[in-house]
C-alpha cells in the first residue's frame, strides 16, 4: 500500500495559491503570487531537499501538471529522479498533452483511479500545488500524510488547502521544525476519526 502525501505551502489563514511566482496563477484577480519568497532561507531550503531525496512518484492536478513540466524535464539536479518518477495526471480535459517522460492521465472516476494506484507496490505519491485534486483526495478520505509549510502571513483571499469537500478527520504530528524568518515545517498523519468532549 502506497501513502498519499500532500506538501503544501500555506498562509496562516490556509491560502495555498501561487507560492511560488507572480504569475503561477492569477485566477480569480488573484494578486499575491509569489507570496513565500521572503521566507525562504538556507534552512527551509535544506528541509525541502530532504523532502524531494526521498522515493516518489506525483499525483497532480492539471494545472500543476503544466507549470511542471514546463521547468523539471531540463532542471533535474535540482530534484534527482523527477524525470524518471511517474507523474499521475488528474484532468477532466482529455485533450490535454502530457510529454513529459513517464507521464499517465488518469481517466475516468478520479476517486477510484487513485486508490487502484495507492493499492499498488511502489513508492509514495506526492501531491504538490493541486488544489482542486487535493480536495477531491480529502473528500475521499484517501491523504494518509500533510506534510504543510505555513508562513507566517495572512492572504485574506485565494485558493485554500481546506475547502469544499474536506471531511472531519483528526492528524498526529510526527514532526515538527521551525525555520528563523518564523516558517513552520509540520508533518502529521492521518489518525482516524475525529474526537470530541468537554472540559
Amino acid at each position: 500500500m502506497r501513502k498519499i502525501i500532500v506538501l503544501t505551502f500555506i498562509t496562516l489563514d490556509g491560502v495555498m495559491q501561487a507560492p511560488g511566482g507572480p504569475k503561477e496563477d492569477t485566477s480569480g484577480g488573484f494578486k499575491y503570487g509569489g507570496w513565500t519568497v521572503p521566507y525562504f532561507d538556507d534552512f527551509a531550503m535544506k528541509i525541502m531537499n530532504e523532502q524531494m531525496k526521498r522515493p516518489f512518484d506525483l499525483l497532480l492536478g492539471r494545472k500543476t501538471y503544466e507549470i511542471f513540466a514546463s521547468y523539471w524535464p531540463s532542471h533535474e539536479k535540482e530534484w534527482p529522479g523527477i524525470n524518471e518518477a511517474t507523474k499521475y495526471v488528474a484532468s477532466d480535459d482529455a485533450s490535454i498533452k502530457l510529454n513529459w517522460d513517464n507521464s499517465v492521465l488518469l481517466k475516468g472516476d478520479v476517486a477510484q483511479e487513485v486508490k487502484k494506484i495507492k493499492s499498488q507496490n511502489g513508492p509514495d505519491l506526492q501531491v504538490y500545488g493541486s488544489g482542486n485534486l487535493s480536495q477531491t483526495l480529502f473528500k475521499h478520505d484517501l491523504v494518509d500524510e500533510l506534510w504543510l509549510k505555513i508562513f507566517p502571513v495572512t492572504l485574506g483571499s485565494g485558493k485554500r488547502l481546506f475547502a469544499e469537500g474536506t471531511i472531519p478527520m483528526a492528524f498526529k504530528l510526527i514532526d515538527s521544525k521551525v525555520s528563523p524568518k518564523g516558517v513552520i515545517f509540520a508533518n502529521y498523519e492521518r489518525a482516524g476519526e475525529v474526537k470530541t468532549g468537554s472540559f
